[in-house]
């Protein structure tokens, strides 16, 4: 009996969170009218290939697309690559200081990013990246909580005495690294993967600042442009959400079963 309870209150909460997804698709699939029905549609209606089109033509999604794809990889891949190897440092070797840098990296953490906005903006212009896609990809190629969660993974899931013995075998700090630490992190590794490029792709405030919403768009920006106006054509808007959802449960479907046997590890080991 406990089980099934378990399972129904489960179901009914995995419902709950794809329900937001499929209304959209429907809005997206249905005219302007179908948000202002006094019974709101429930069933995919025959306008999405034209909403699609109208997005194309409203604004240049493709271009939006392409440059939030160009991010959210580039500072993912540099996430993952960086993280880990500041993880392992921080994790495995000894070197003075290690502890007090720790301490000082995990404070940072805590500073709200909004209040850095006008100093990395003047940094920004300073370089002369103000438009290019640079100002939003190089603030994020490493983040605070990329190195803590890459270091606690390592404390878990590499041994210290595995470091010891390939050190005592010849293994170079590099190649400790690469084959010992690295395969121990696949599952840890996509999960923050996962939160990273979910993060940068949603990314909106940094973005509207630093980019020139007709030249270099990302697809927040772009999706912001289809609500502006004397009013909002929903469905519009709704086809661009979806569109922009994608690539992002693209991802999730590719590592899902990374993604939760990462979860899994840190819930046990916890």
């Amino acid at each position: 009996m406990r089980n099934r309870l378990t399972y129904a209150l489960l179901t009914g909460i995995a419902l709950a969170s794809v329900f937001p997804l499929y209304w959209s698709f429907v809005v997206a699939s249905r005219d302007g009218s179908a948000i202002a029905s006094r019974t709101p549609p429930l069933v995919p209606g025959g306008n999405l290939v034209e909403n699609i089109r109208r997005v194309f033509d409203t604004v240049d999604f493709w271009l939006a697309l392409q440059n939030s794809l160009i991010v959210s990889v580039t500072v993912t891949a540099s996430n993952l690559l960086l993280s880990t190897m500041a993880g392992f440092a921080f994790a495995r070797l000894r070197f003075p200081g290690r502890d007090t840098l720790f301490l000082l990296l995990v404070g940072s953490a805590m500073i709200p990013a909004q209040l850095g906005v006008i100093p990395l903006y003047l940094l920004v212009g300073e370089l002369g990246w103000q438009g290019k896609l640079a100002a939003v990809i190089v603030p994020g190629l490493v983040s605070a909580f990329s190195v803590f969660w890459m270091r606690q993974a390592c404390e878990e899931a590499v041994p210290r005495e595995l470091v010891d013995a390939a050190t005592m075998d010849g293994c170079s700090l590099l190649r400790t690294y690469w084959h010992v630490a690295l395969p121990a992190l696949r599952s840890h590794a996509a999960v923050l993967g996962m939160l990273t490029f979910t993060a940068a792709w949603n990314d909106f405030f940094w973005p509207l600042i630093v980019l020139d919403p007709n030249e270099t768009p990302t697809v927040q920006v772009a999706l912001s442009r289809l609500a502006s106006g004397y009013f909002t054509d929903y469905s519009l808007m709704l086809t661009g959400v979806t569109l922009g959802t994608v690539p992002v449960v693209v991802l999730f479907l590719l590592l899902a079963r990374r993604v939760v046997n990462g979860i899994m590890k840190g819930a046990i080991n916890g």
